[in-house]
């Protein structure tokens, strides 16, 4: 081989050790953290949004060629005398690029002045409170504050919805606990029903959440023709409601909203709970959605899922698509998360508003059977995205025995799905499921 030629195929091999990542090359490290409550009361909830926040980053450090993403803790025990304290450290750290949370609300608002001076973008899977996102509040955490969790005034409607579905001419009867929230709902469920066809609210009531006998309440439903009841309070009131009124003999609709979304409201009404329509912005693990994806989870964090990990997921996977294409400064994050699309796990198109709240995802819907929620507005379908978009995926799908896959029949064809193309070679190639075909070559 002459020295010429030598010379060029090490050209050639510079170019190419030089022009592509190895193996073994260093990635970038990028900081986001977590804020909720991790020690306290209300631990149960933090620890199971952190945990499904390290899963998504586990799965994304795990395939990313360019970026290595670390998880930093903030516990504010979800009260805001604590979150005013540990929030100014957090907005004063620059290697923090982007915030998963606060959990709660009311951490959230008193955290809001310290990340809005610092320009950190924050997307909560769980802080609901509508003054949150109302630009007229004093409460409002615009630009900075994003939620994936669906707002407490998409319950309202969500519930009137769901309790009338498939009855003619509803006749409801709706319920509170007495407290500002339940009787929001309350007030949010019957604007709805007066534009359901159909529908007619023939009465309303407001019991104290301490209640042991409702018989008088039960007589007063009955009195009033009803054929839906809707209950806006929380599971240990309703669950010794609903085994009343069956035990009065009545077969009523029994709705209900996201405070009796729990498993506990089904151990303590027994049987009772059967038949009970609910709504709920979040549910209680994966599993009640995704069987396949909680083995996975669970093999990656070694735990369970738990409430908000749907949530959890999608608010972590907004900043890590983010990241994927380079937005690593708070600056260009933000930019970044007010001009996100994309797919929520549940499959949902997903978006934000000009003042932070999800756009494309509604409550989810379930009703109690066999002693289970049974979800009845989501697939078991899910949608986890792959975050190197800009890499054109080569893969040779199955062949008959005997054929050559490097035989001159093969032929190419381009999948899209969203950003992504996938190249497949073949003697019959065929786009894979949520792909669609972009063009074909001999």
């Amino acid at each position: 081989m002459s020295k010429a030629r030598i010379a060029l195929l090490i050209s050639l091999f510079q170019i190419l050790i030089f022009s592509y990542p190895t193996a073994g090359a260093t990635k970038t490290l990028v900081t986001i953290a977590y804020q909720g409550p991790l020690t306290g009361g209300e631990a149960y909830l933090g620890i199971d949004e952190l945990t499904a926040v390290n899963y998504a980053v586990a799965k994304f450090n795990a395939v990313s060629p360019t970026y290595q993403v670390k998880v930093m803790t903030v516990d504010d025990q979800g009260d805001p005398a604590v979150a005013v304290n540990v929030a100014p450290g957090v907005s004063k750290n620059s290697q923090i690029i982007g915030l998963v949370g606060p959990a709660y609300s009311g951490a959230t608002i008193a955290s809001l002045p310290f990340y809005k001076a610092g320009g950190l973008a924050l997307i909560s899977p769980s802080a609901s409170r509508t003054t949150l996102t109302d630009p007229a509040s004093s409460q409002f955490g615009g630009p900075i504050f994003h939620r994936v969790i669906s707002p407490d005034f998409s319950m309202g409607p969500a519930l009137a919805y769901k309790a009338t579905a498939g009855v003619s001419n509803a006749k409801v009867f709706v319920i509170d606990d007495q407290s500002s929230y339940t009787e929001s709902q309350s007030s949010y469920v019957i604007t709805e029903l007066k534009k359901i066809s159909g529908a007619t609210v023939v009465g309303g009531d407001s019991v104290p959440s301490s209640t042991t006998d409702h018989s008088p309440l039960i007589a007063k439903i009955k009195a009033s023709g009803a054929n839906v009841v809707i209950f806006n309070g929380y599971f240990p009131q309703a669950a010794v409601f609903i085994k009343q009124f069956r035990g009065s003999g009545s077969k009523a609709i029994f709705a209900a909203g996201d405070g009796v979304f729990s498993t506990d409201f089904i151990k303590l009404a027994g049987s009772d709970a059967e038949g009970t329509r609910l709504i709920s912005g979040t549910t209680d693990s994966l599993s009640t959605f995704f069987p396949k994806l909680e083995s996975d989870f669970k093999k990656v964090t070694g735990k369970k899922s738990g409430y908000y990990s749907v949530e959890s997921i999608d608010a972590t996977n907004i900043f890590l698509k983010c990241i994927s294409d380079g937005n690593i400064k708070r600056a260009t994050m933000l930019v970044c998360v007010k001009k996100y699309q994309g797919i929520s796990l549940t499959r949902d198109k997903i978006s934000f508003s000009a003042n932070g709240n999800v756009v494309g995802k509604t409550p989810y819907q379930f009703e109690v059977i066999k002693s289970a929620f049974y979800p009845s507005n989501v697939t078991t379908d899910y949608y986890f995205p792959d975050f190197n978009e800009k890499i054109i995926e080569t893969s040779v799908t199955s062949e008959p025995a005997g054929t050559s896959v490097g035989s001159s029949n093969k032929k190419e064809i381009l999948c899209l799905r969203g950003t992504i193309t996938k190249k497949l070679r073949s003697a019959n190639p065929v786009c894979p499921p949520g792909y669609s075909l972009k063009g074909s070559k001999q």
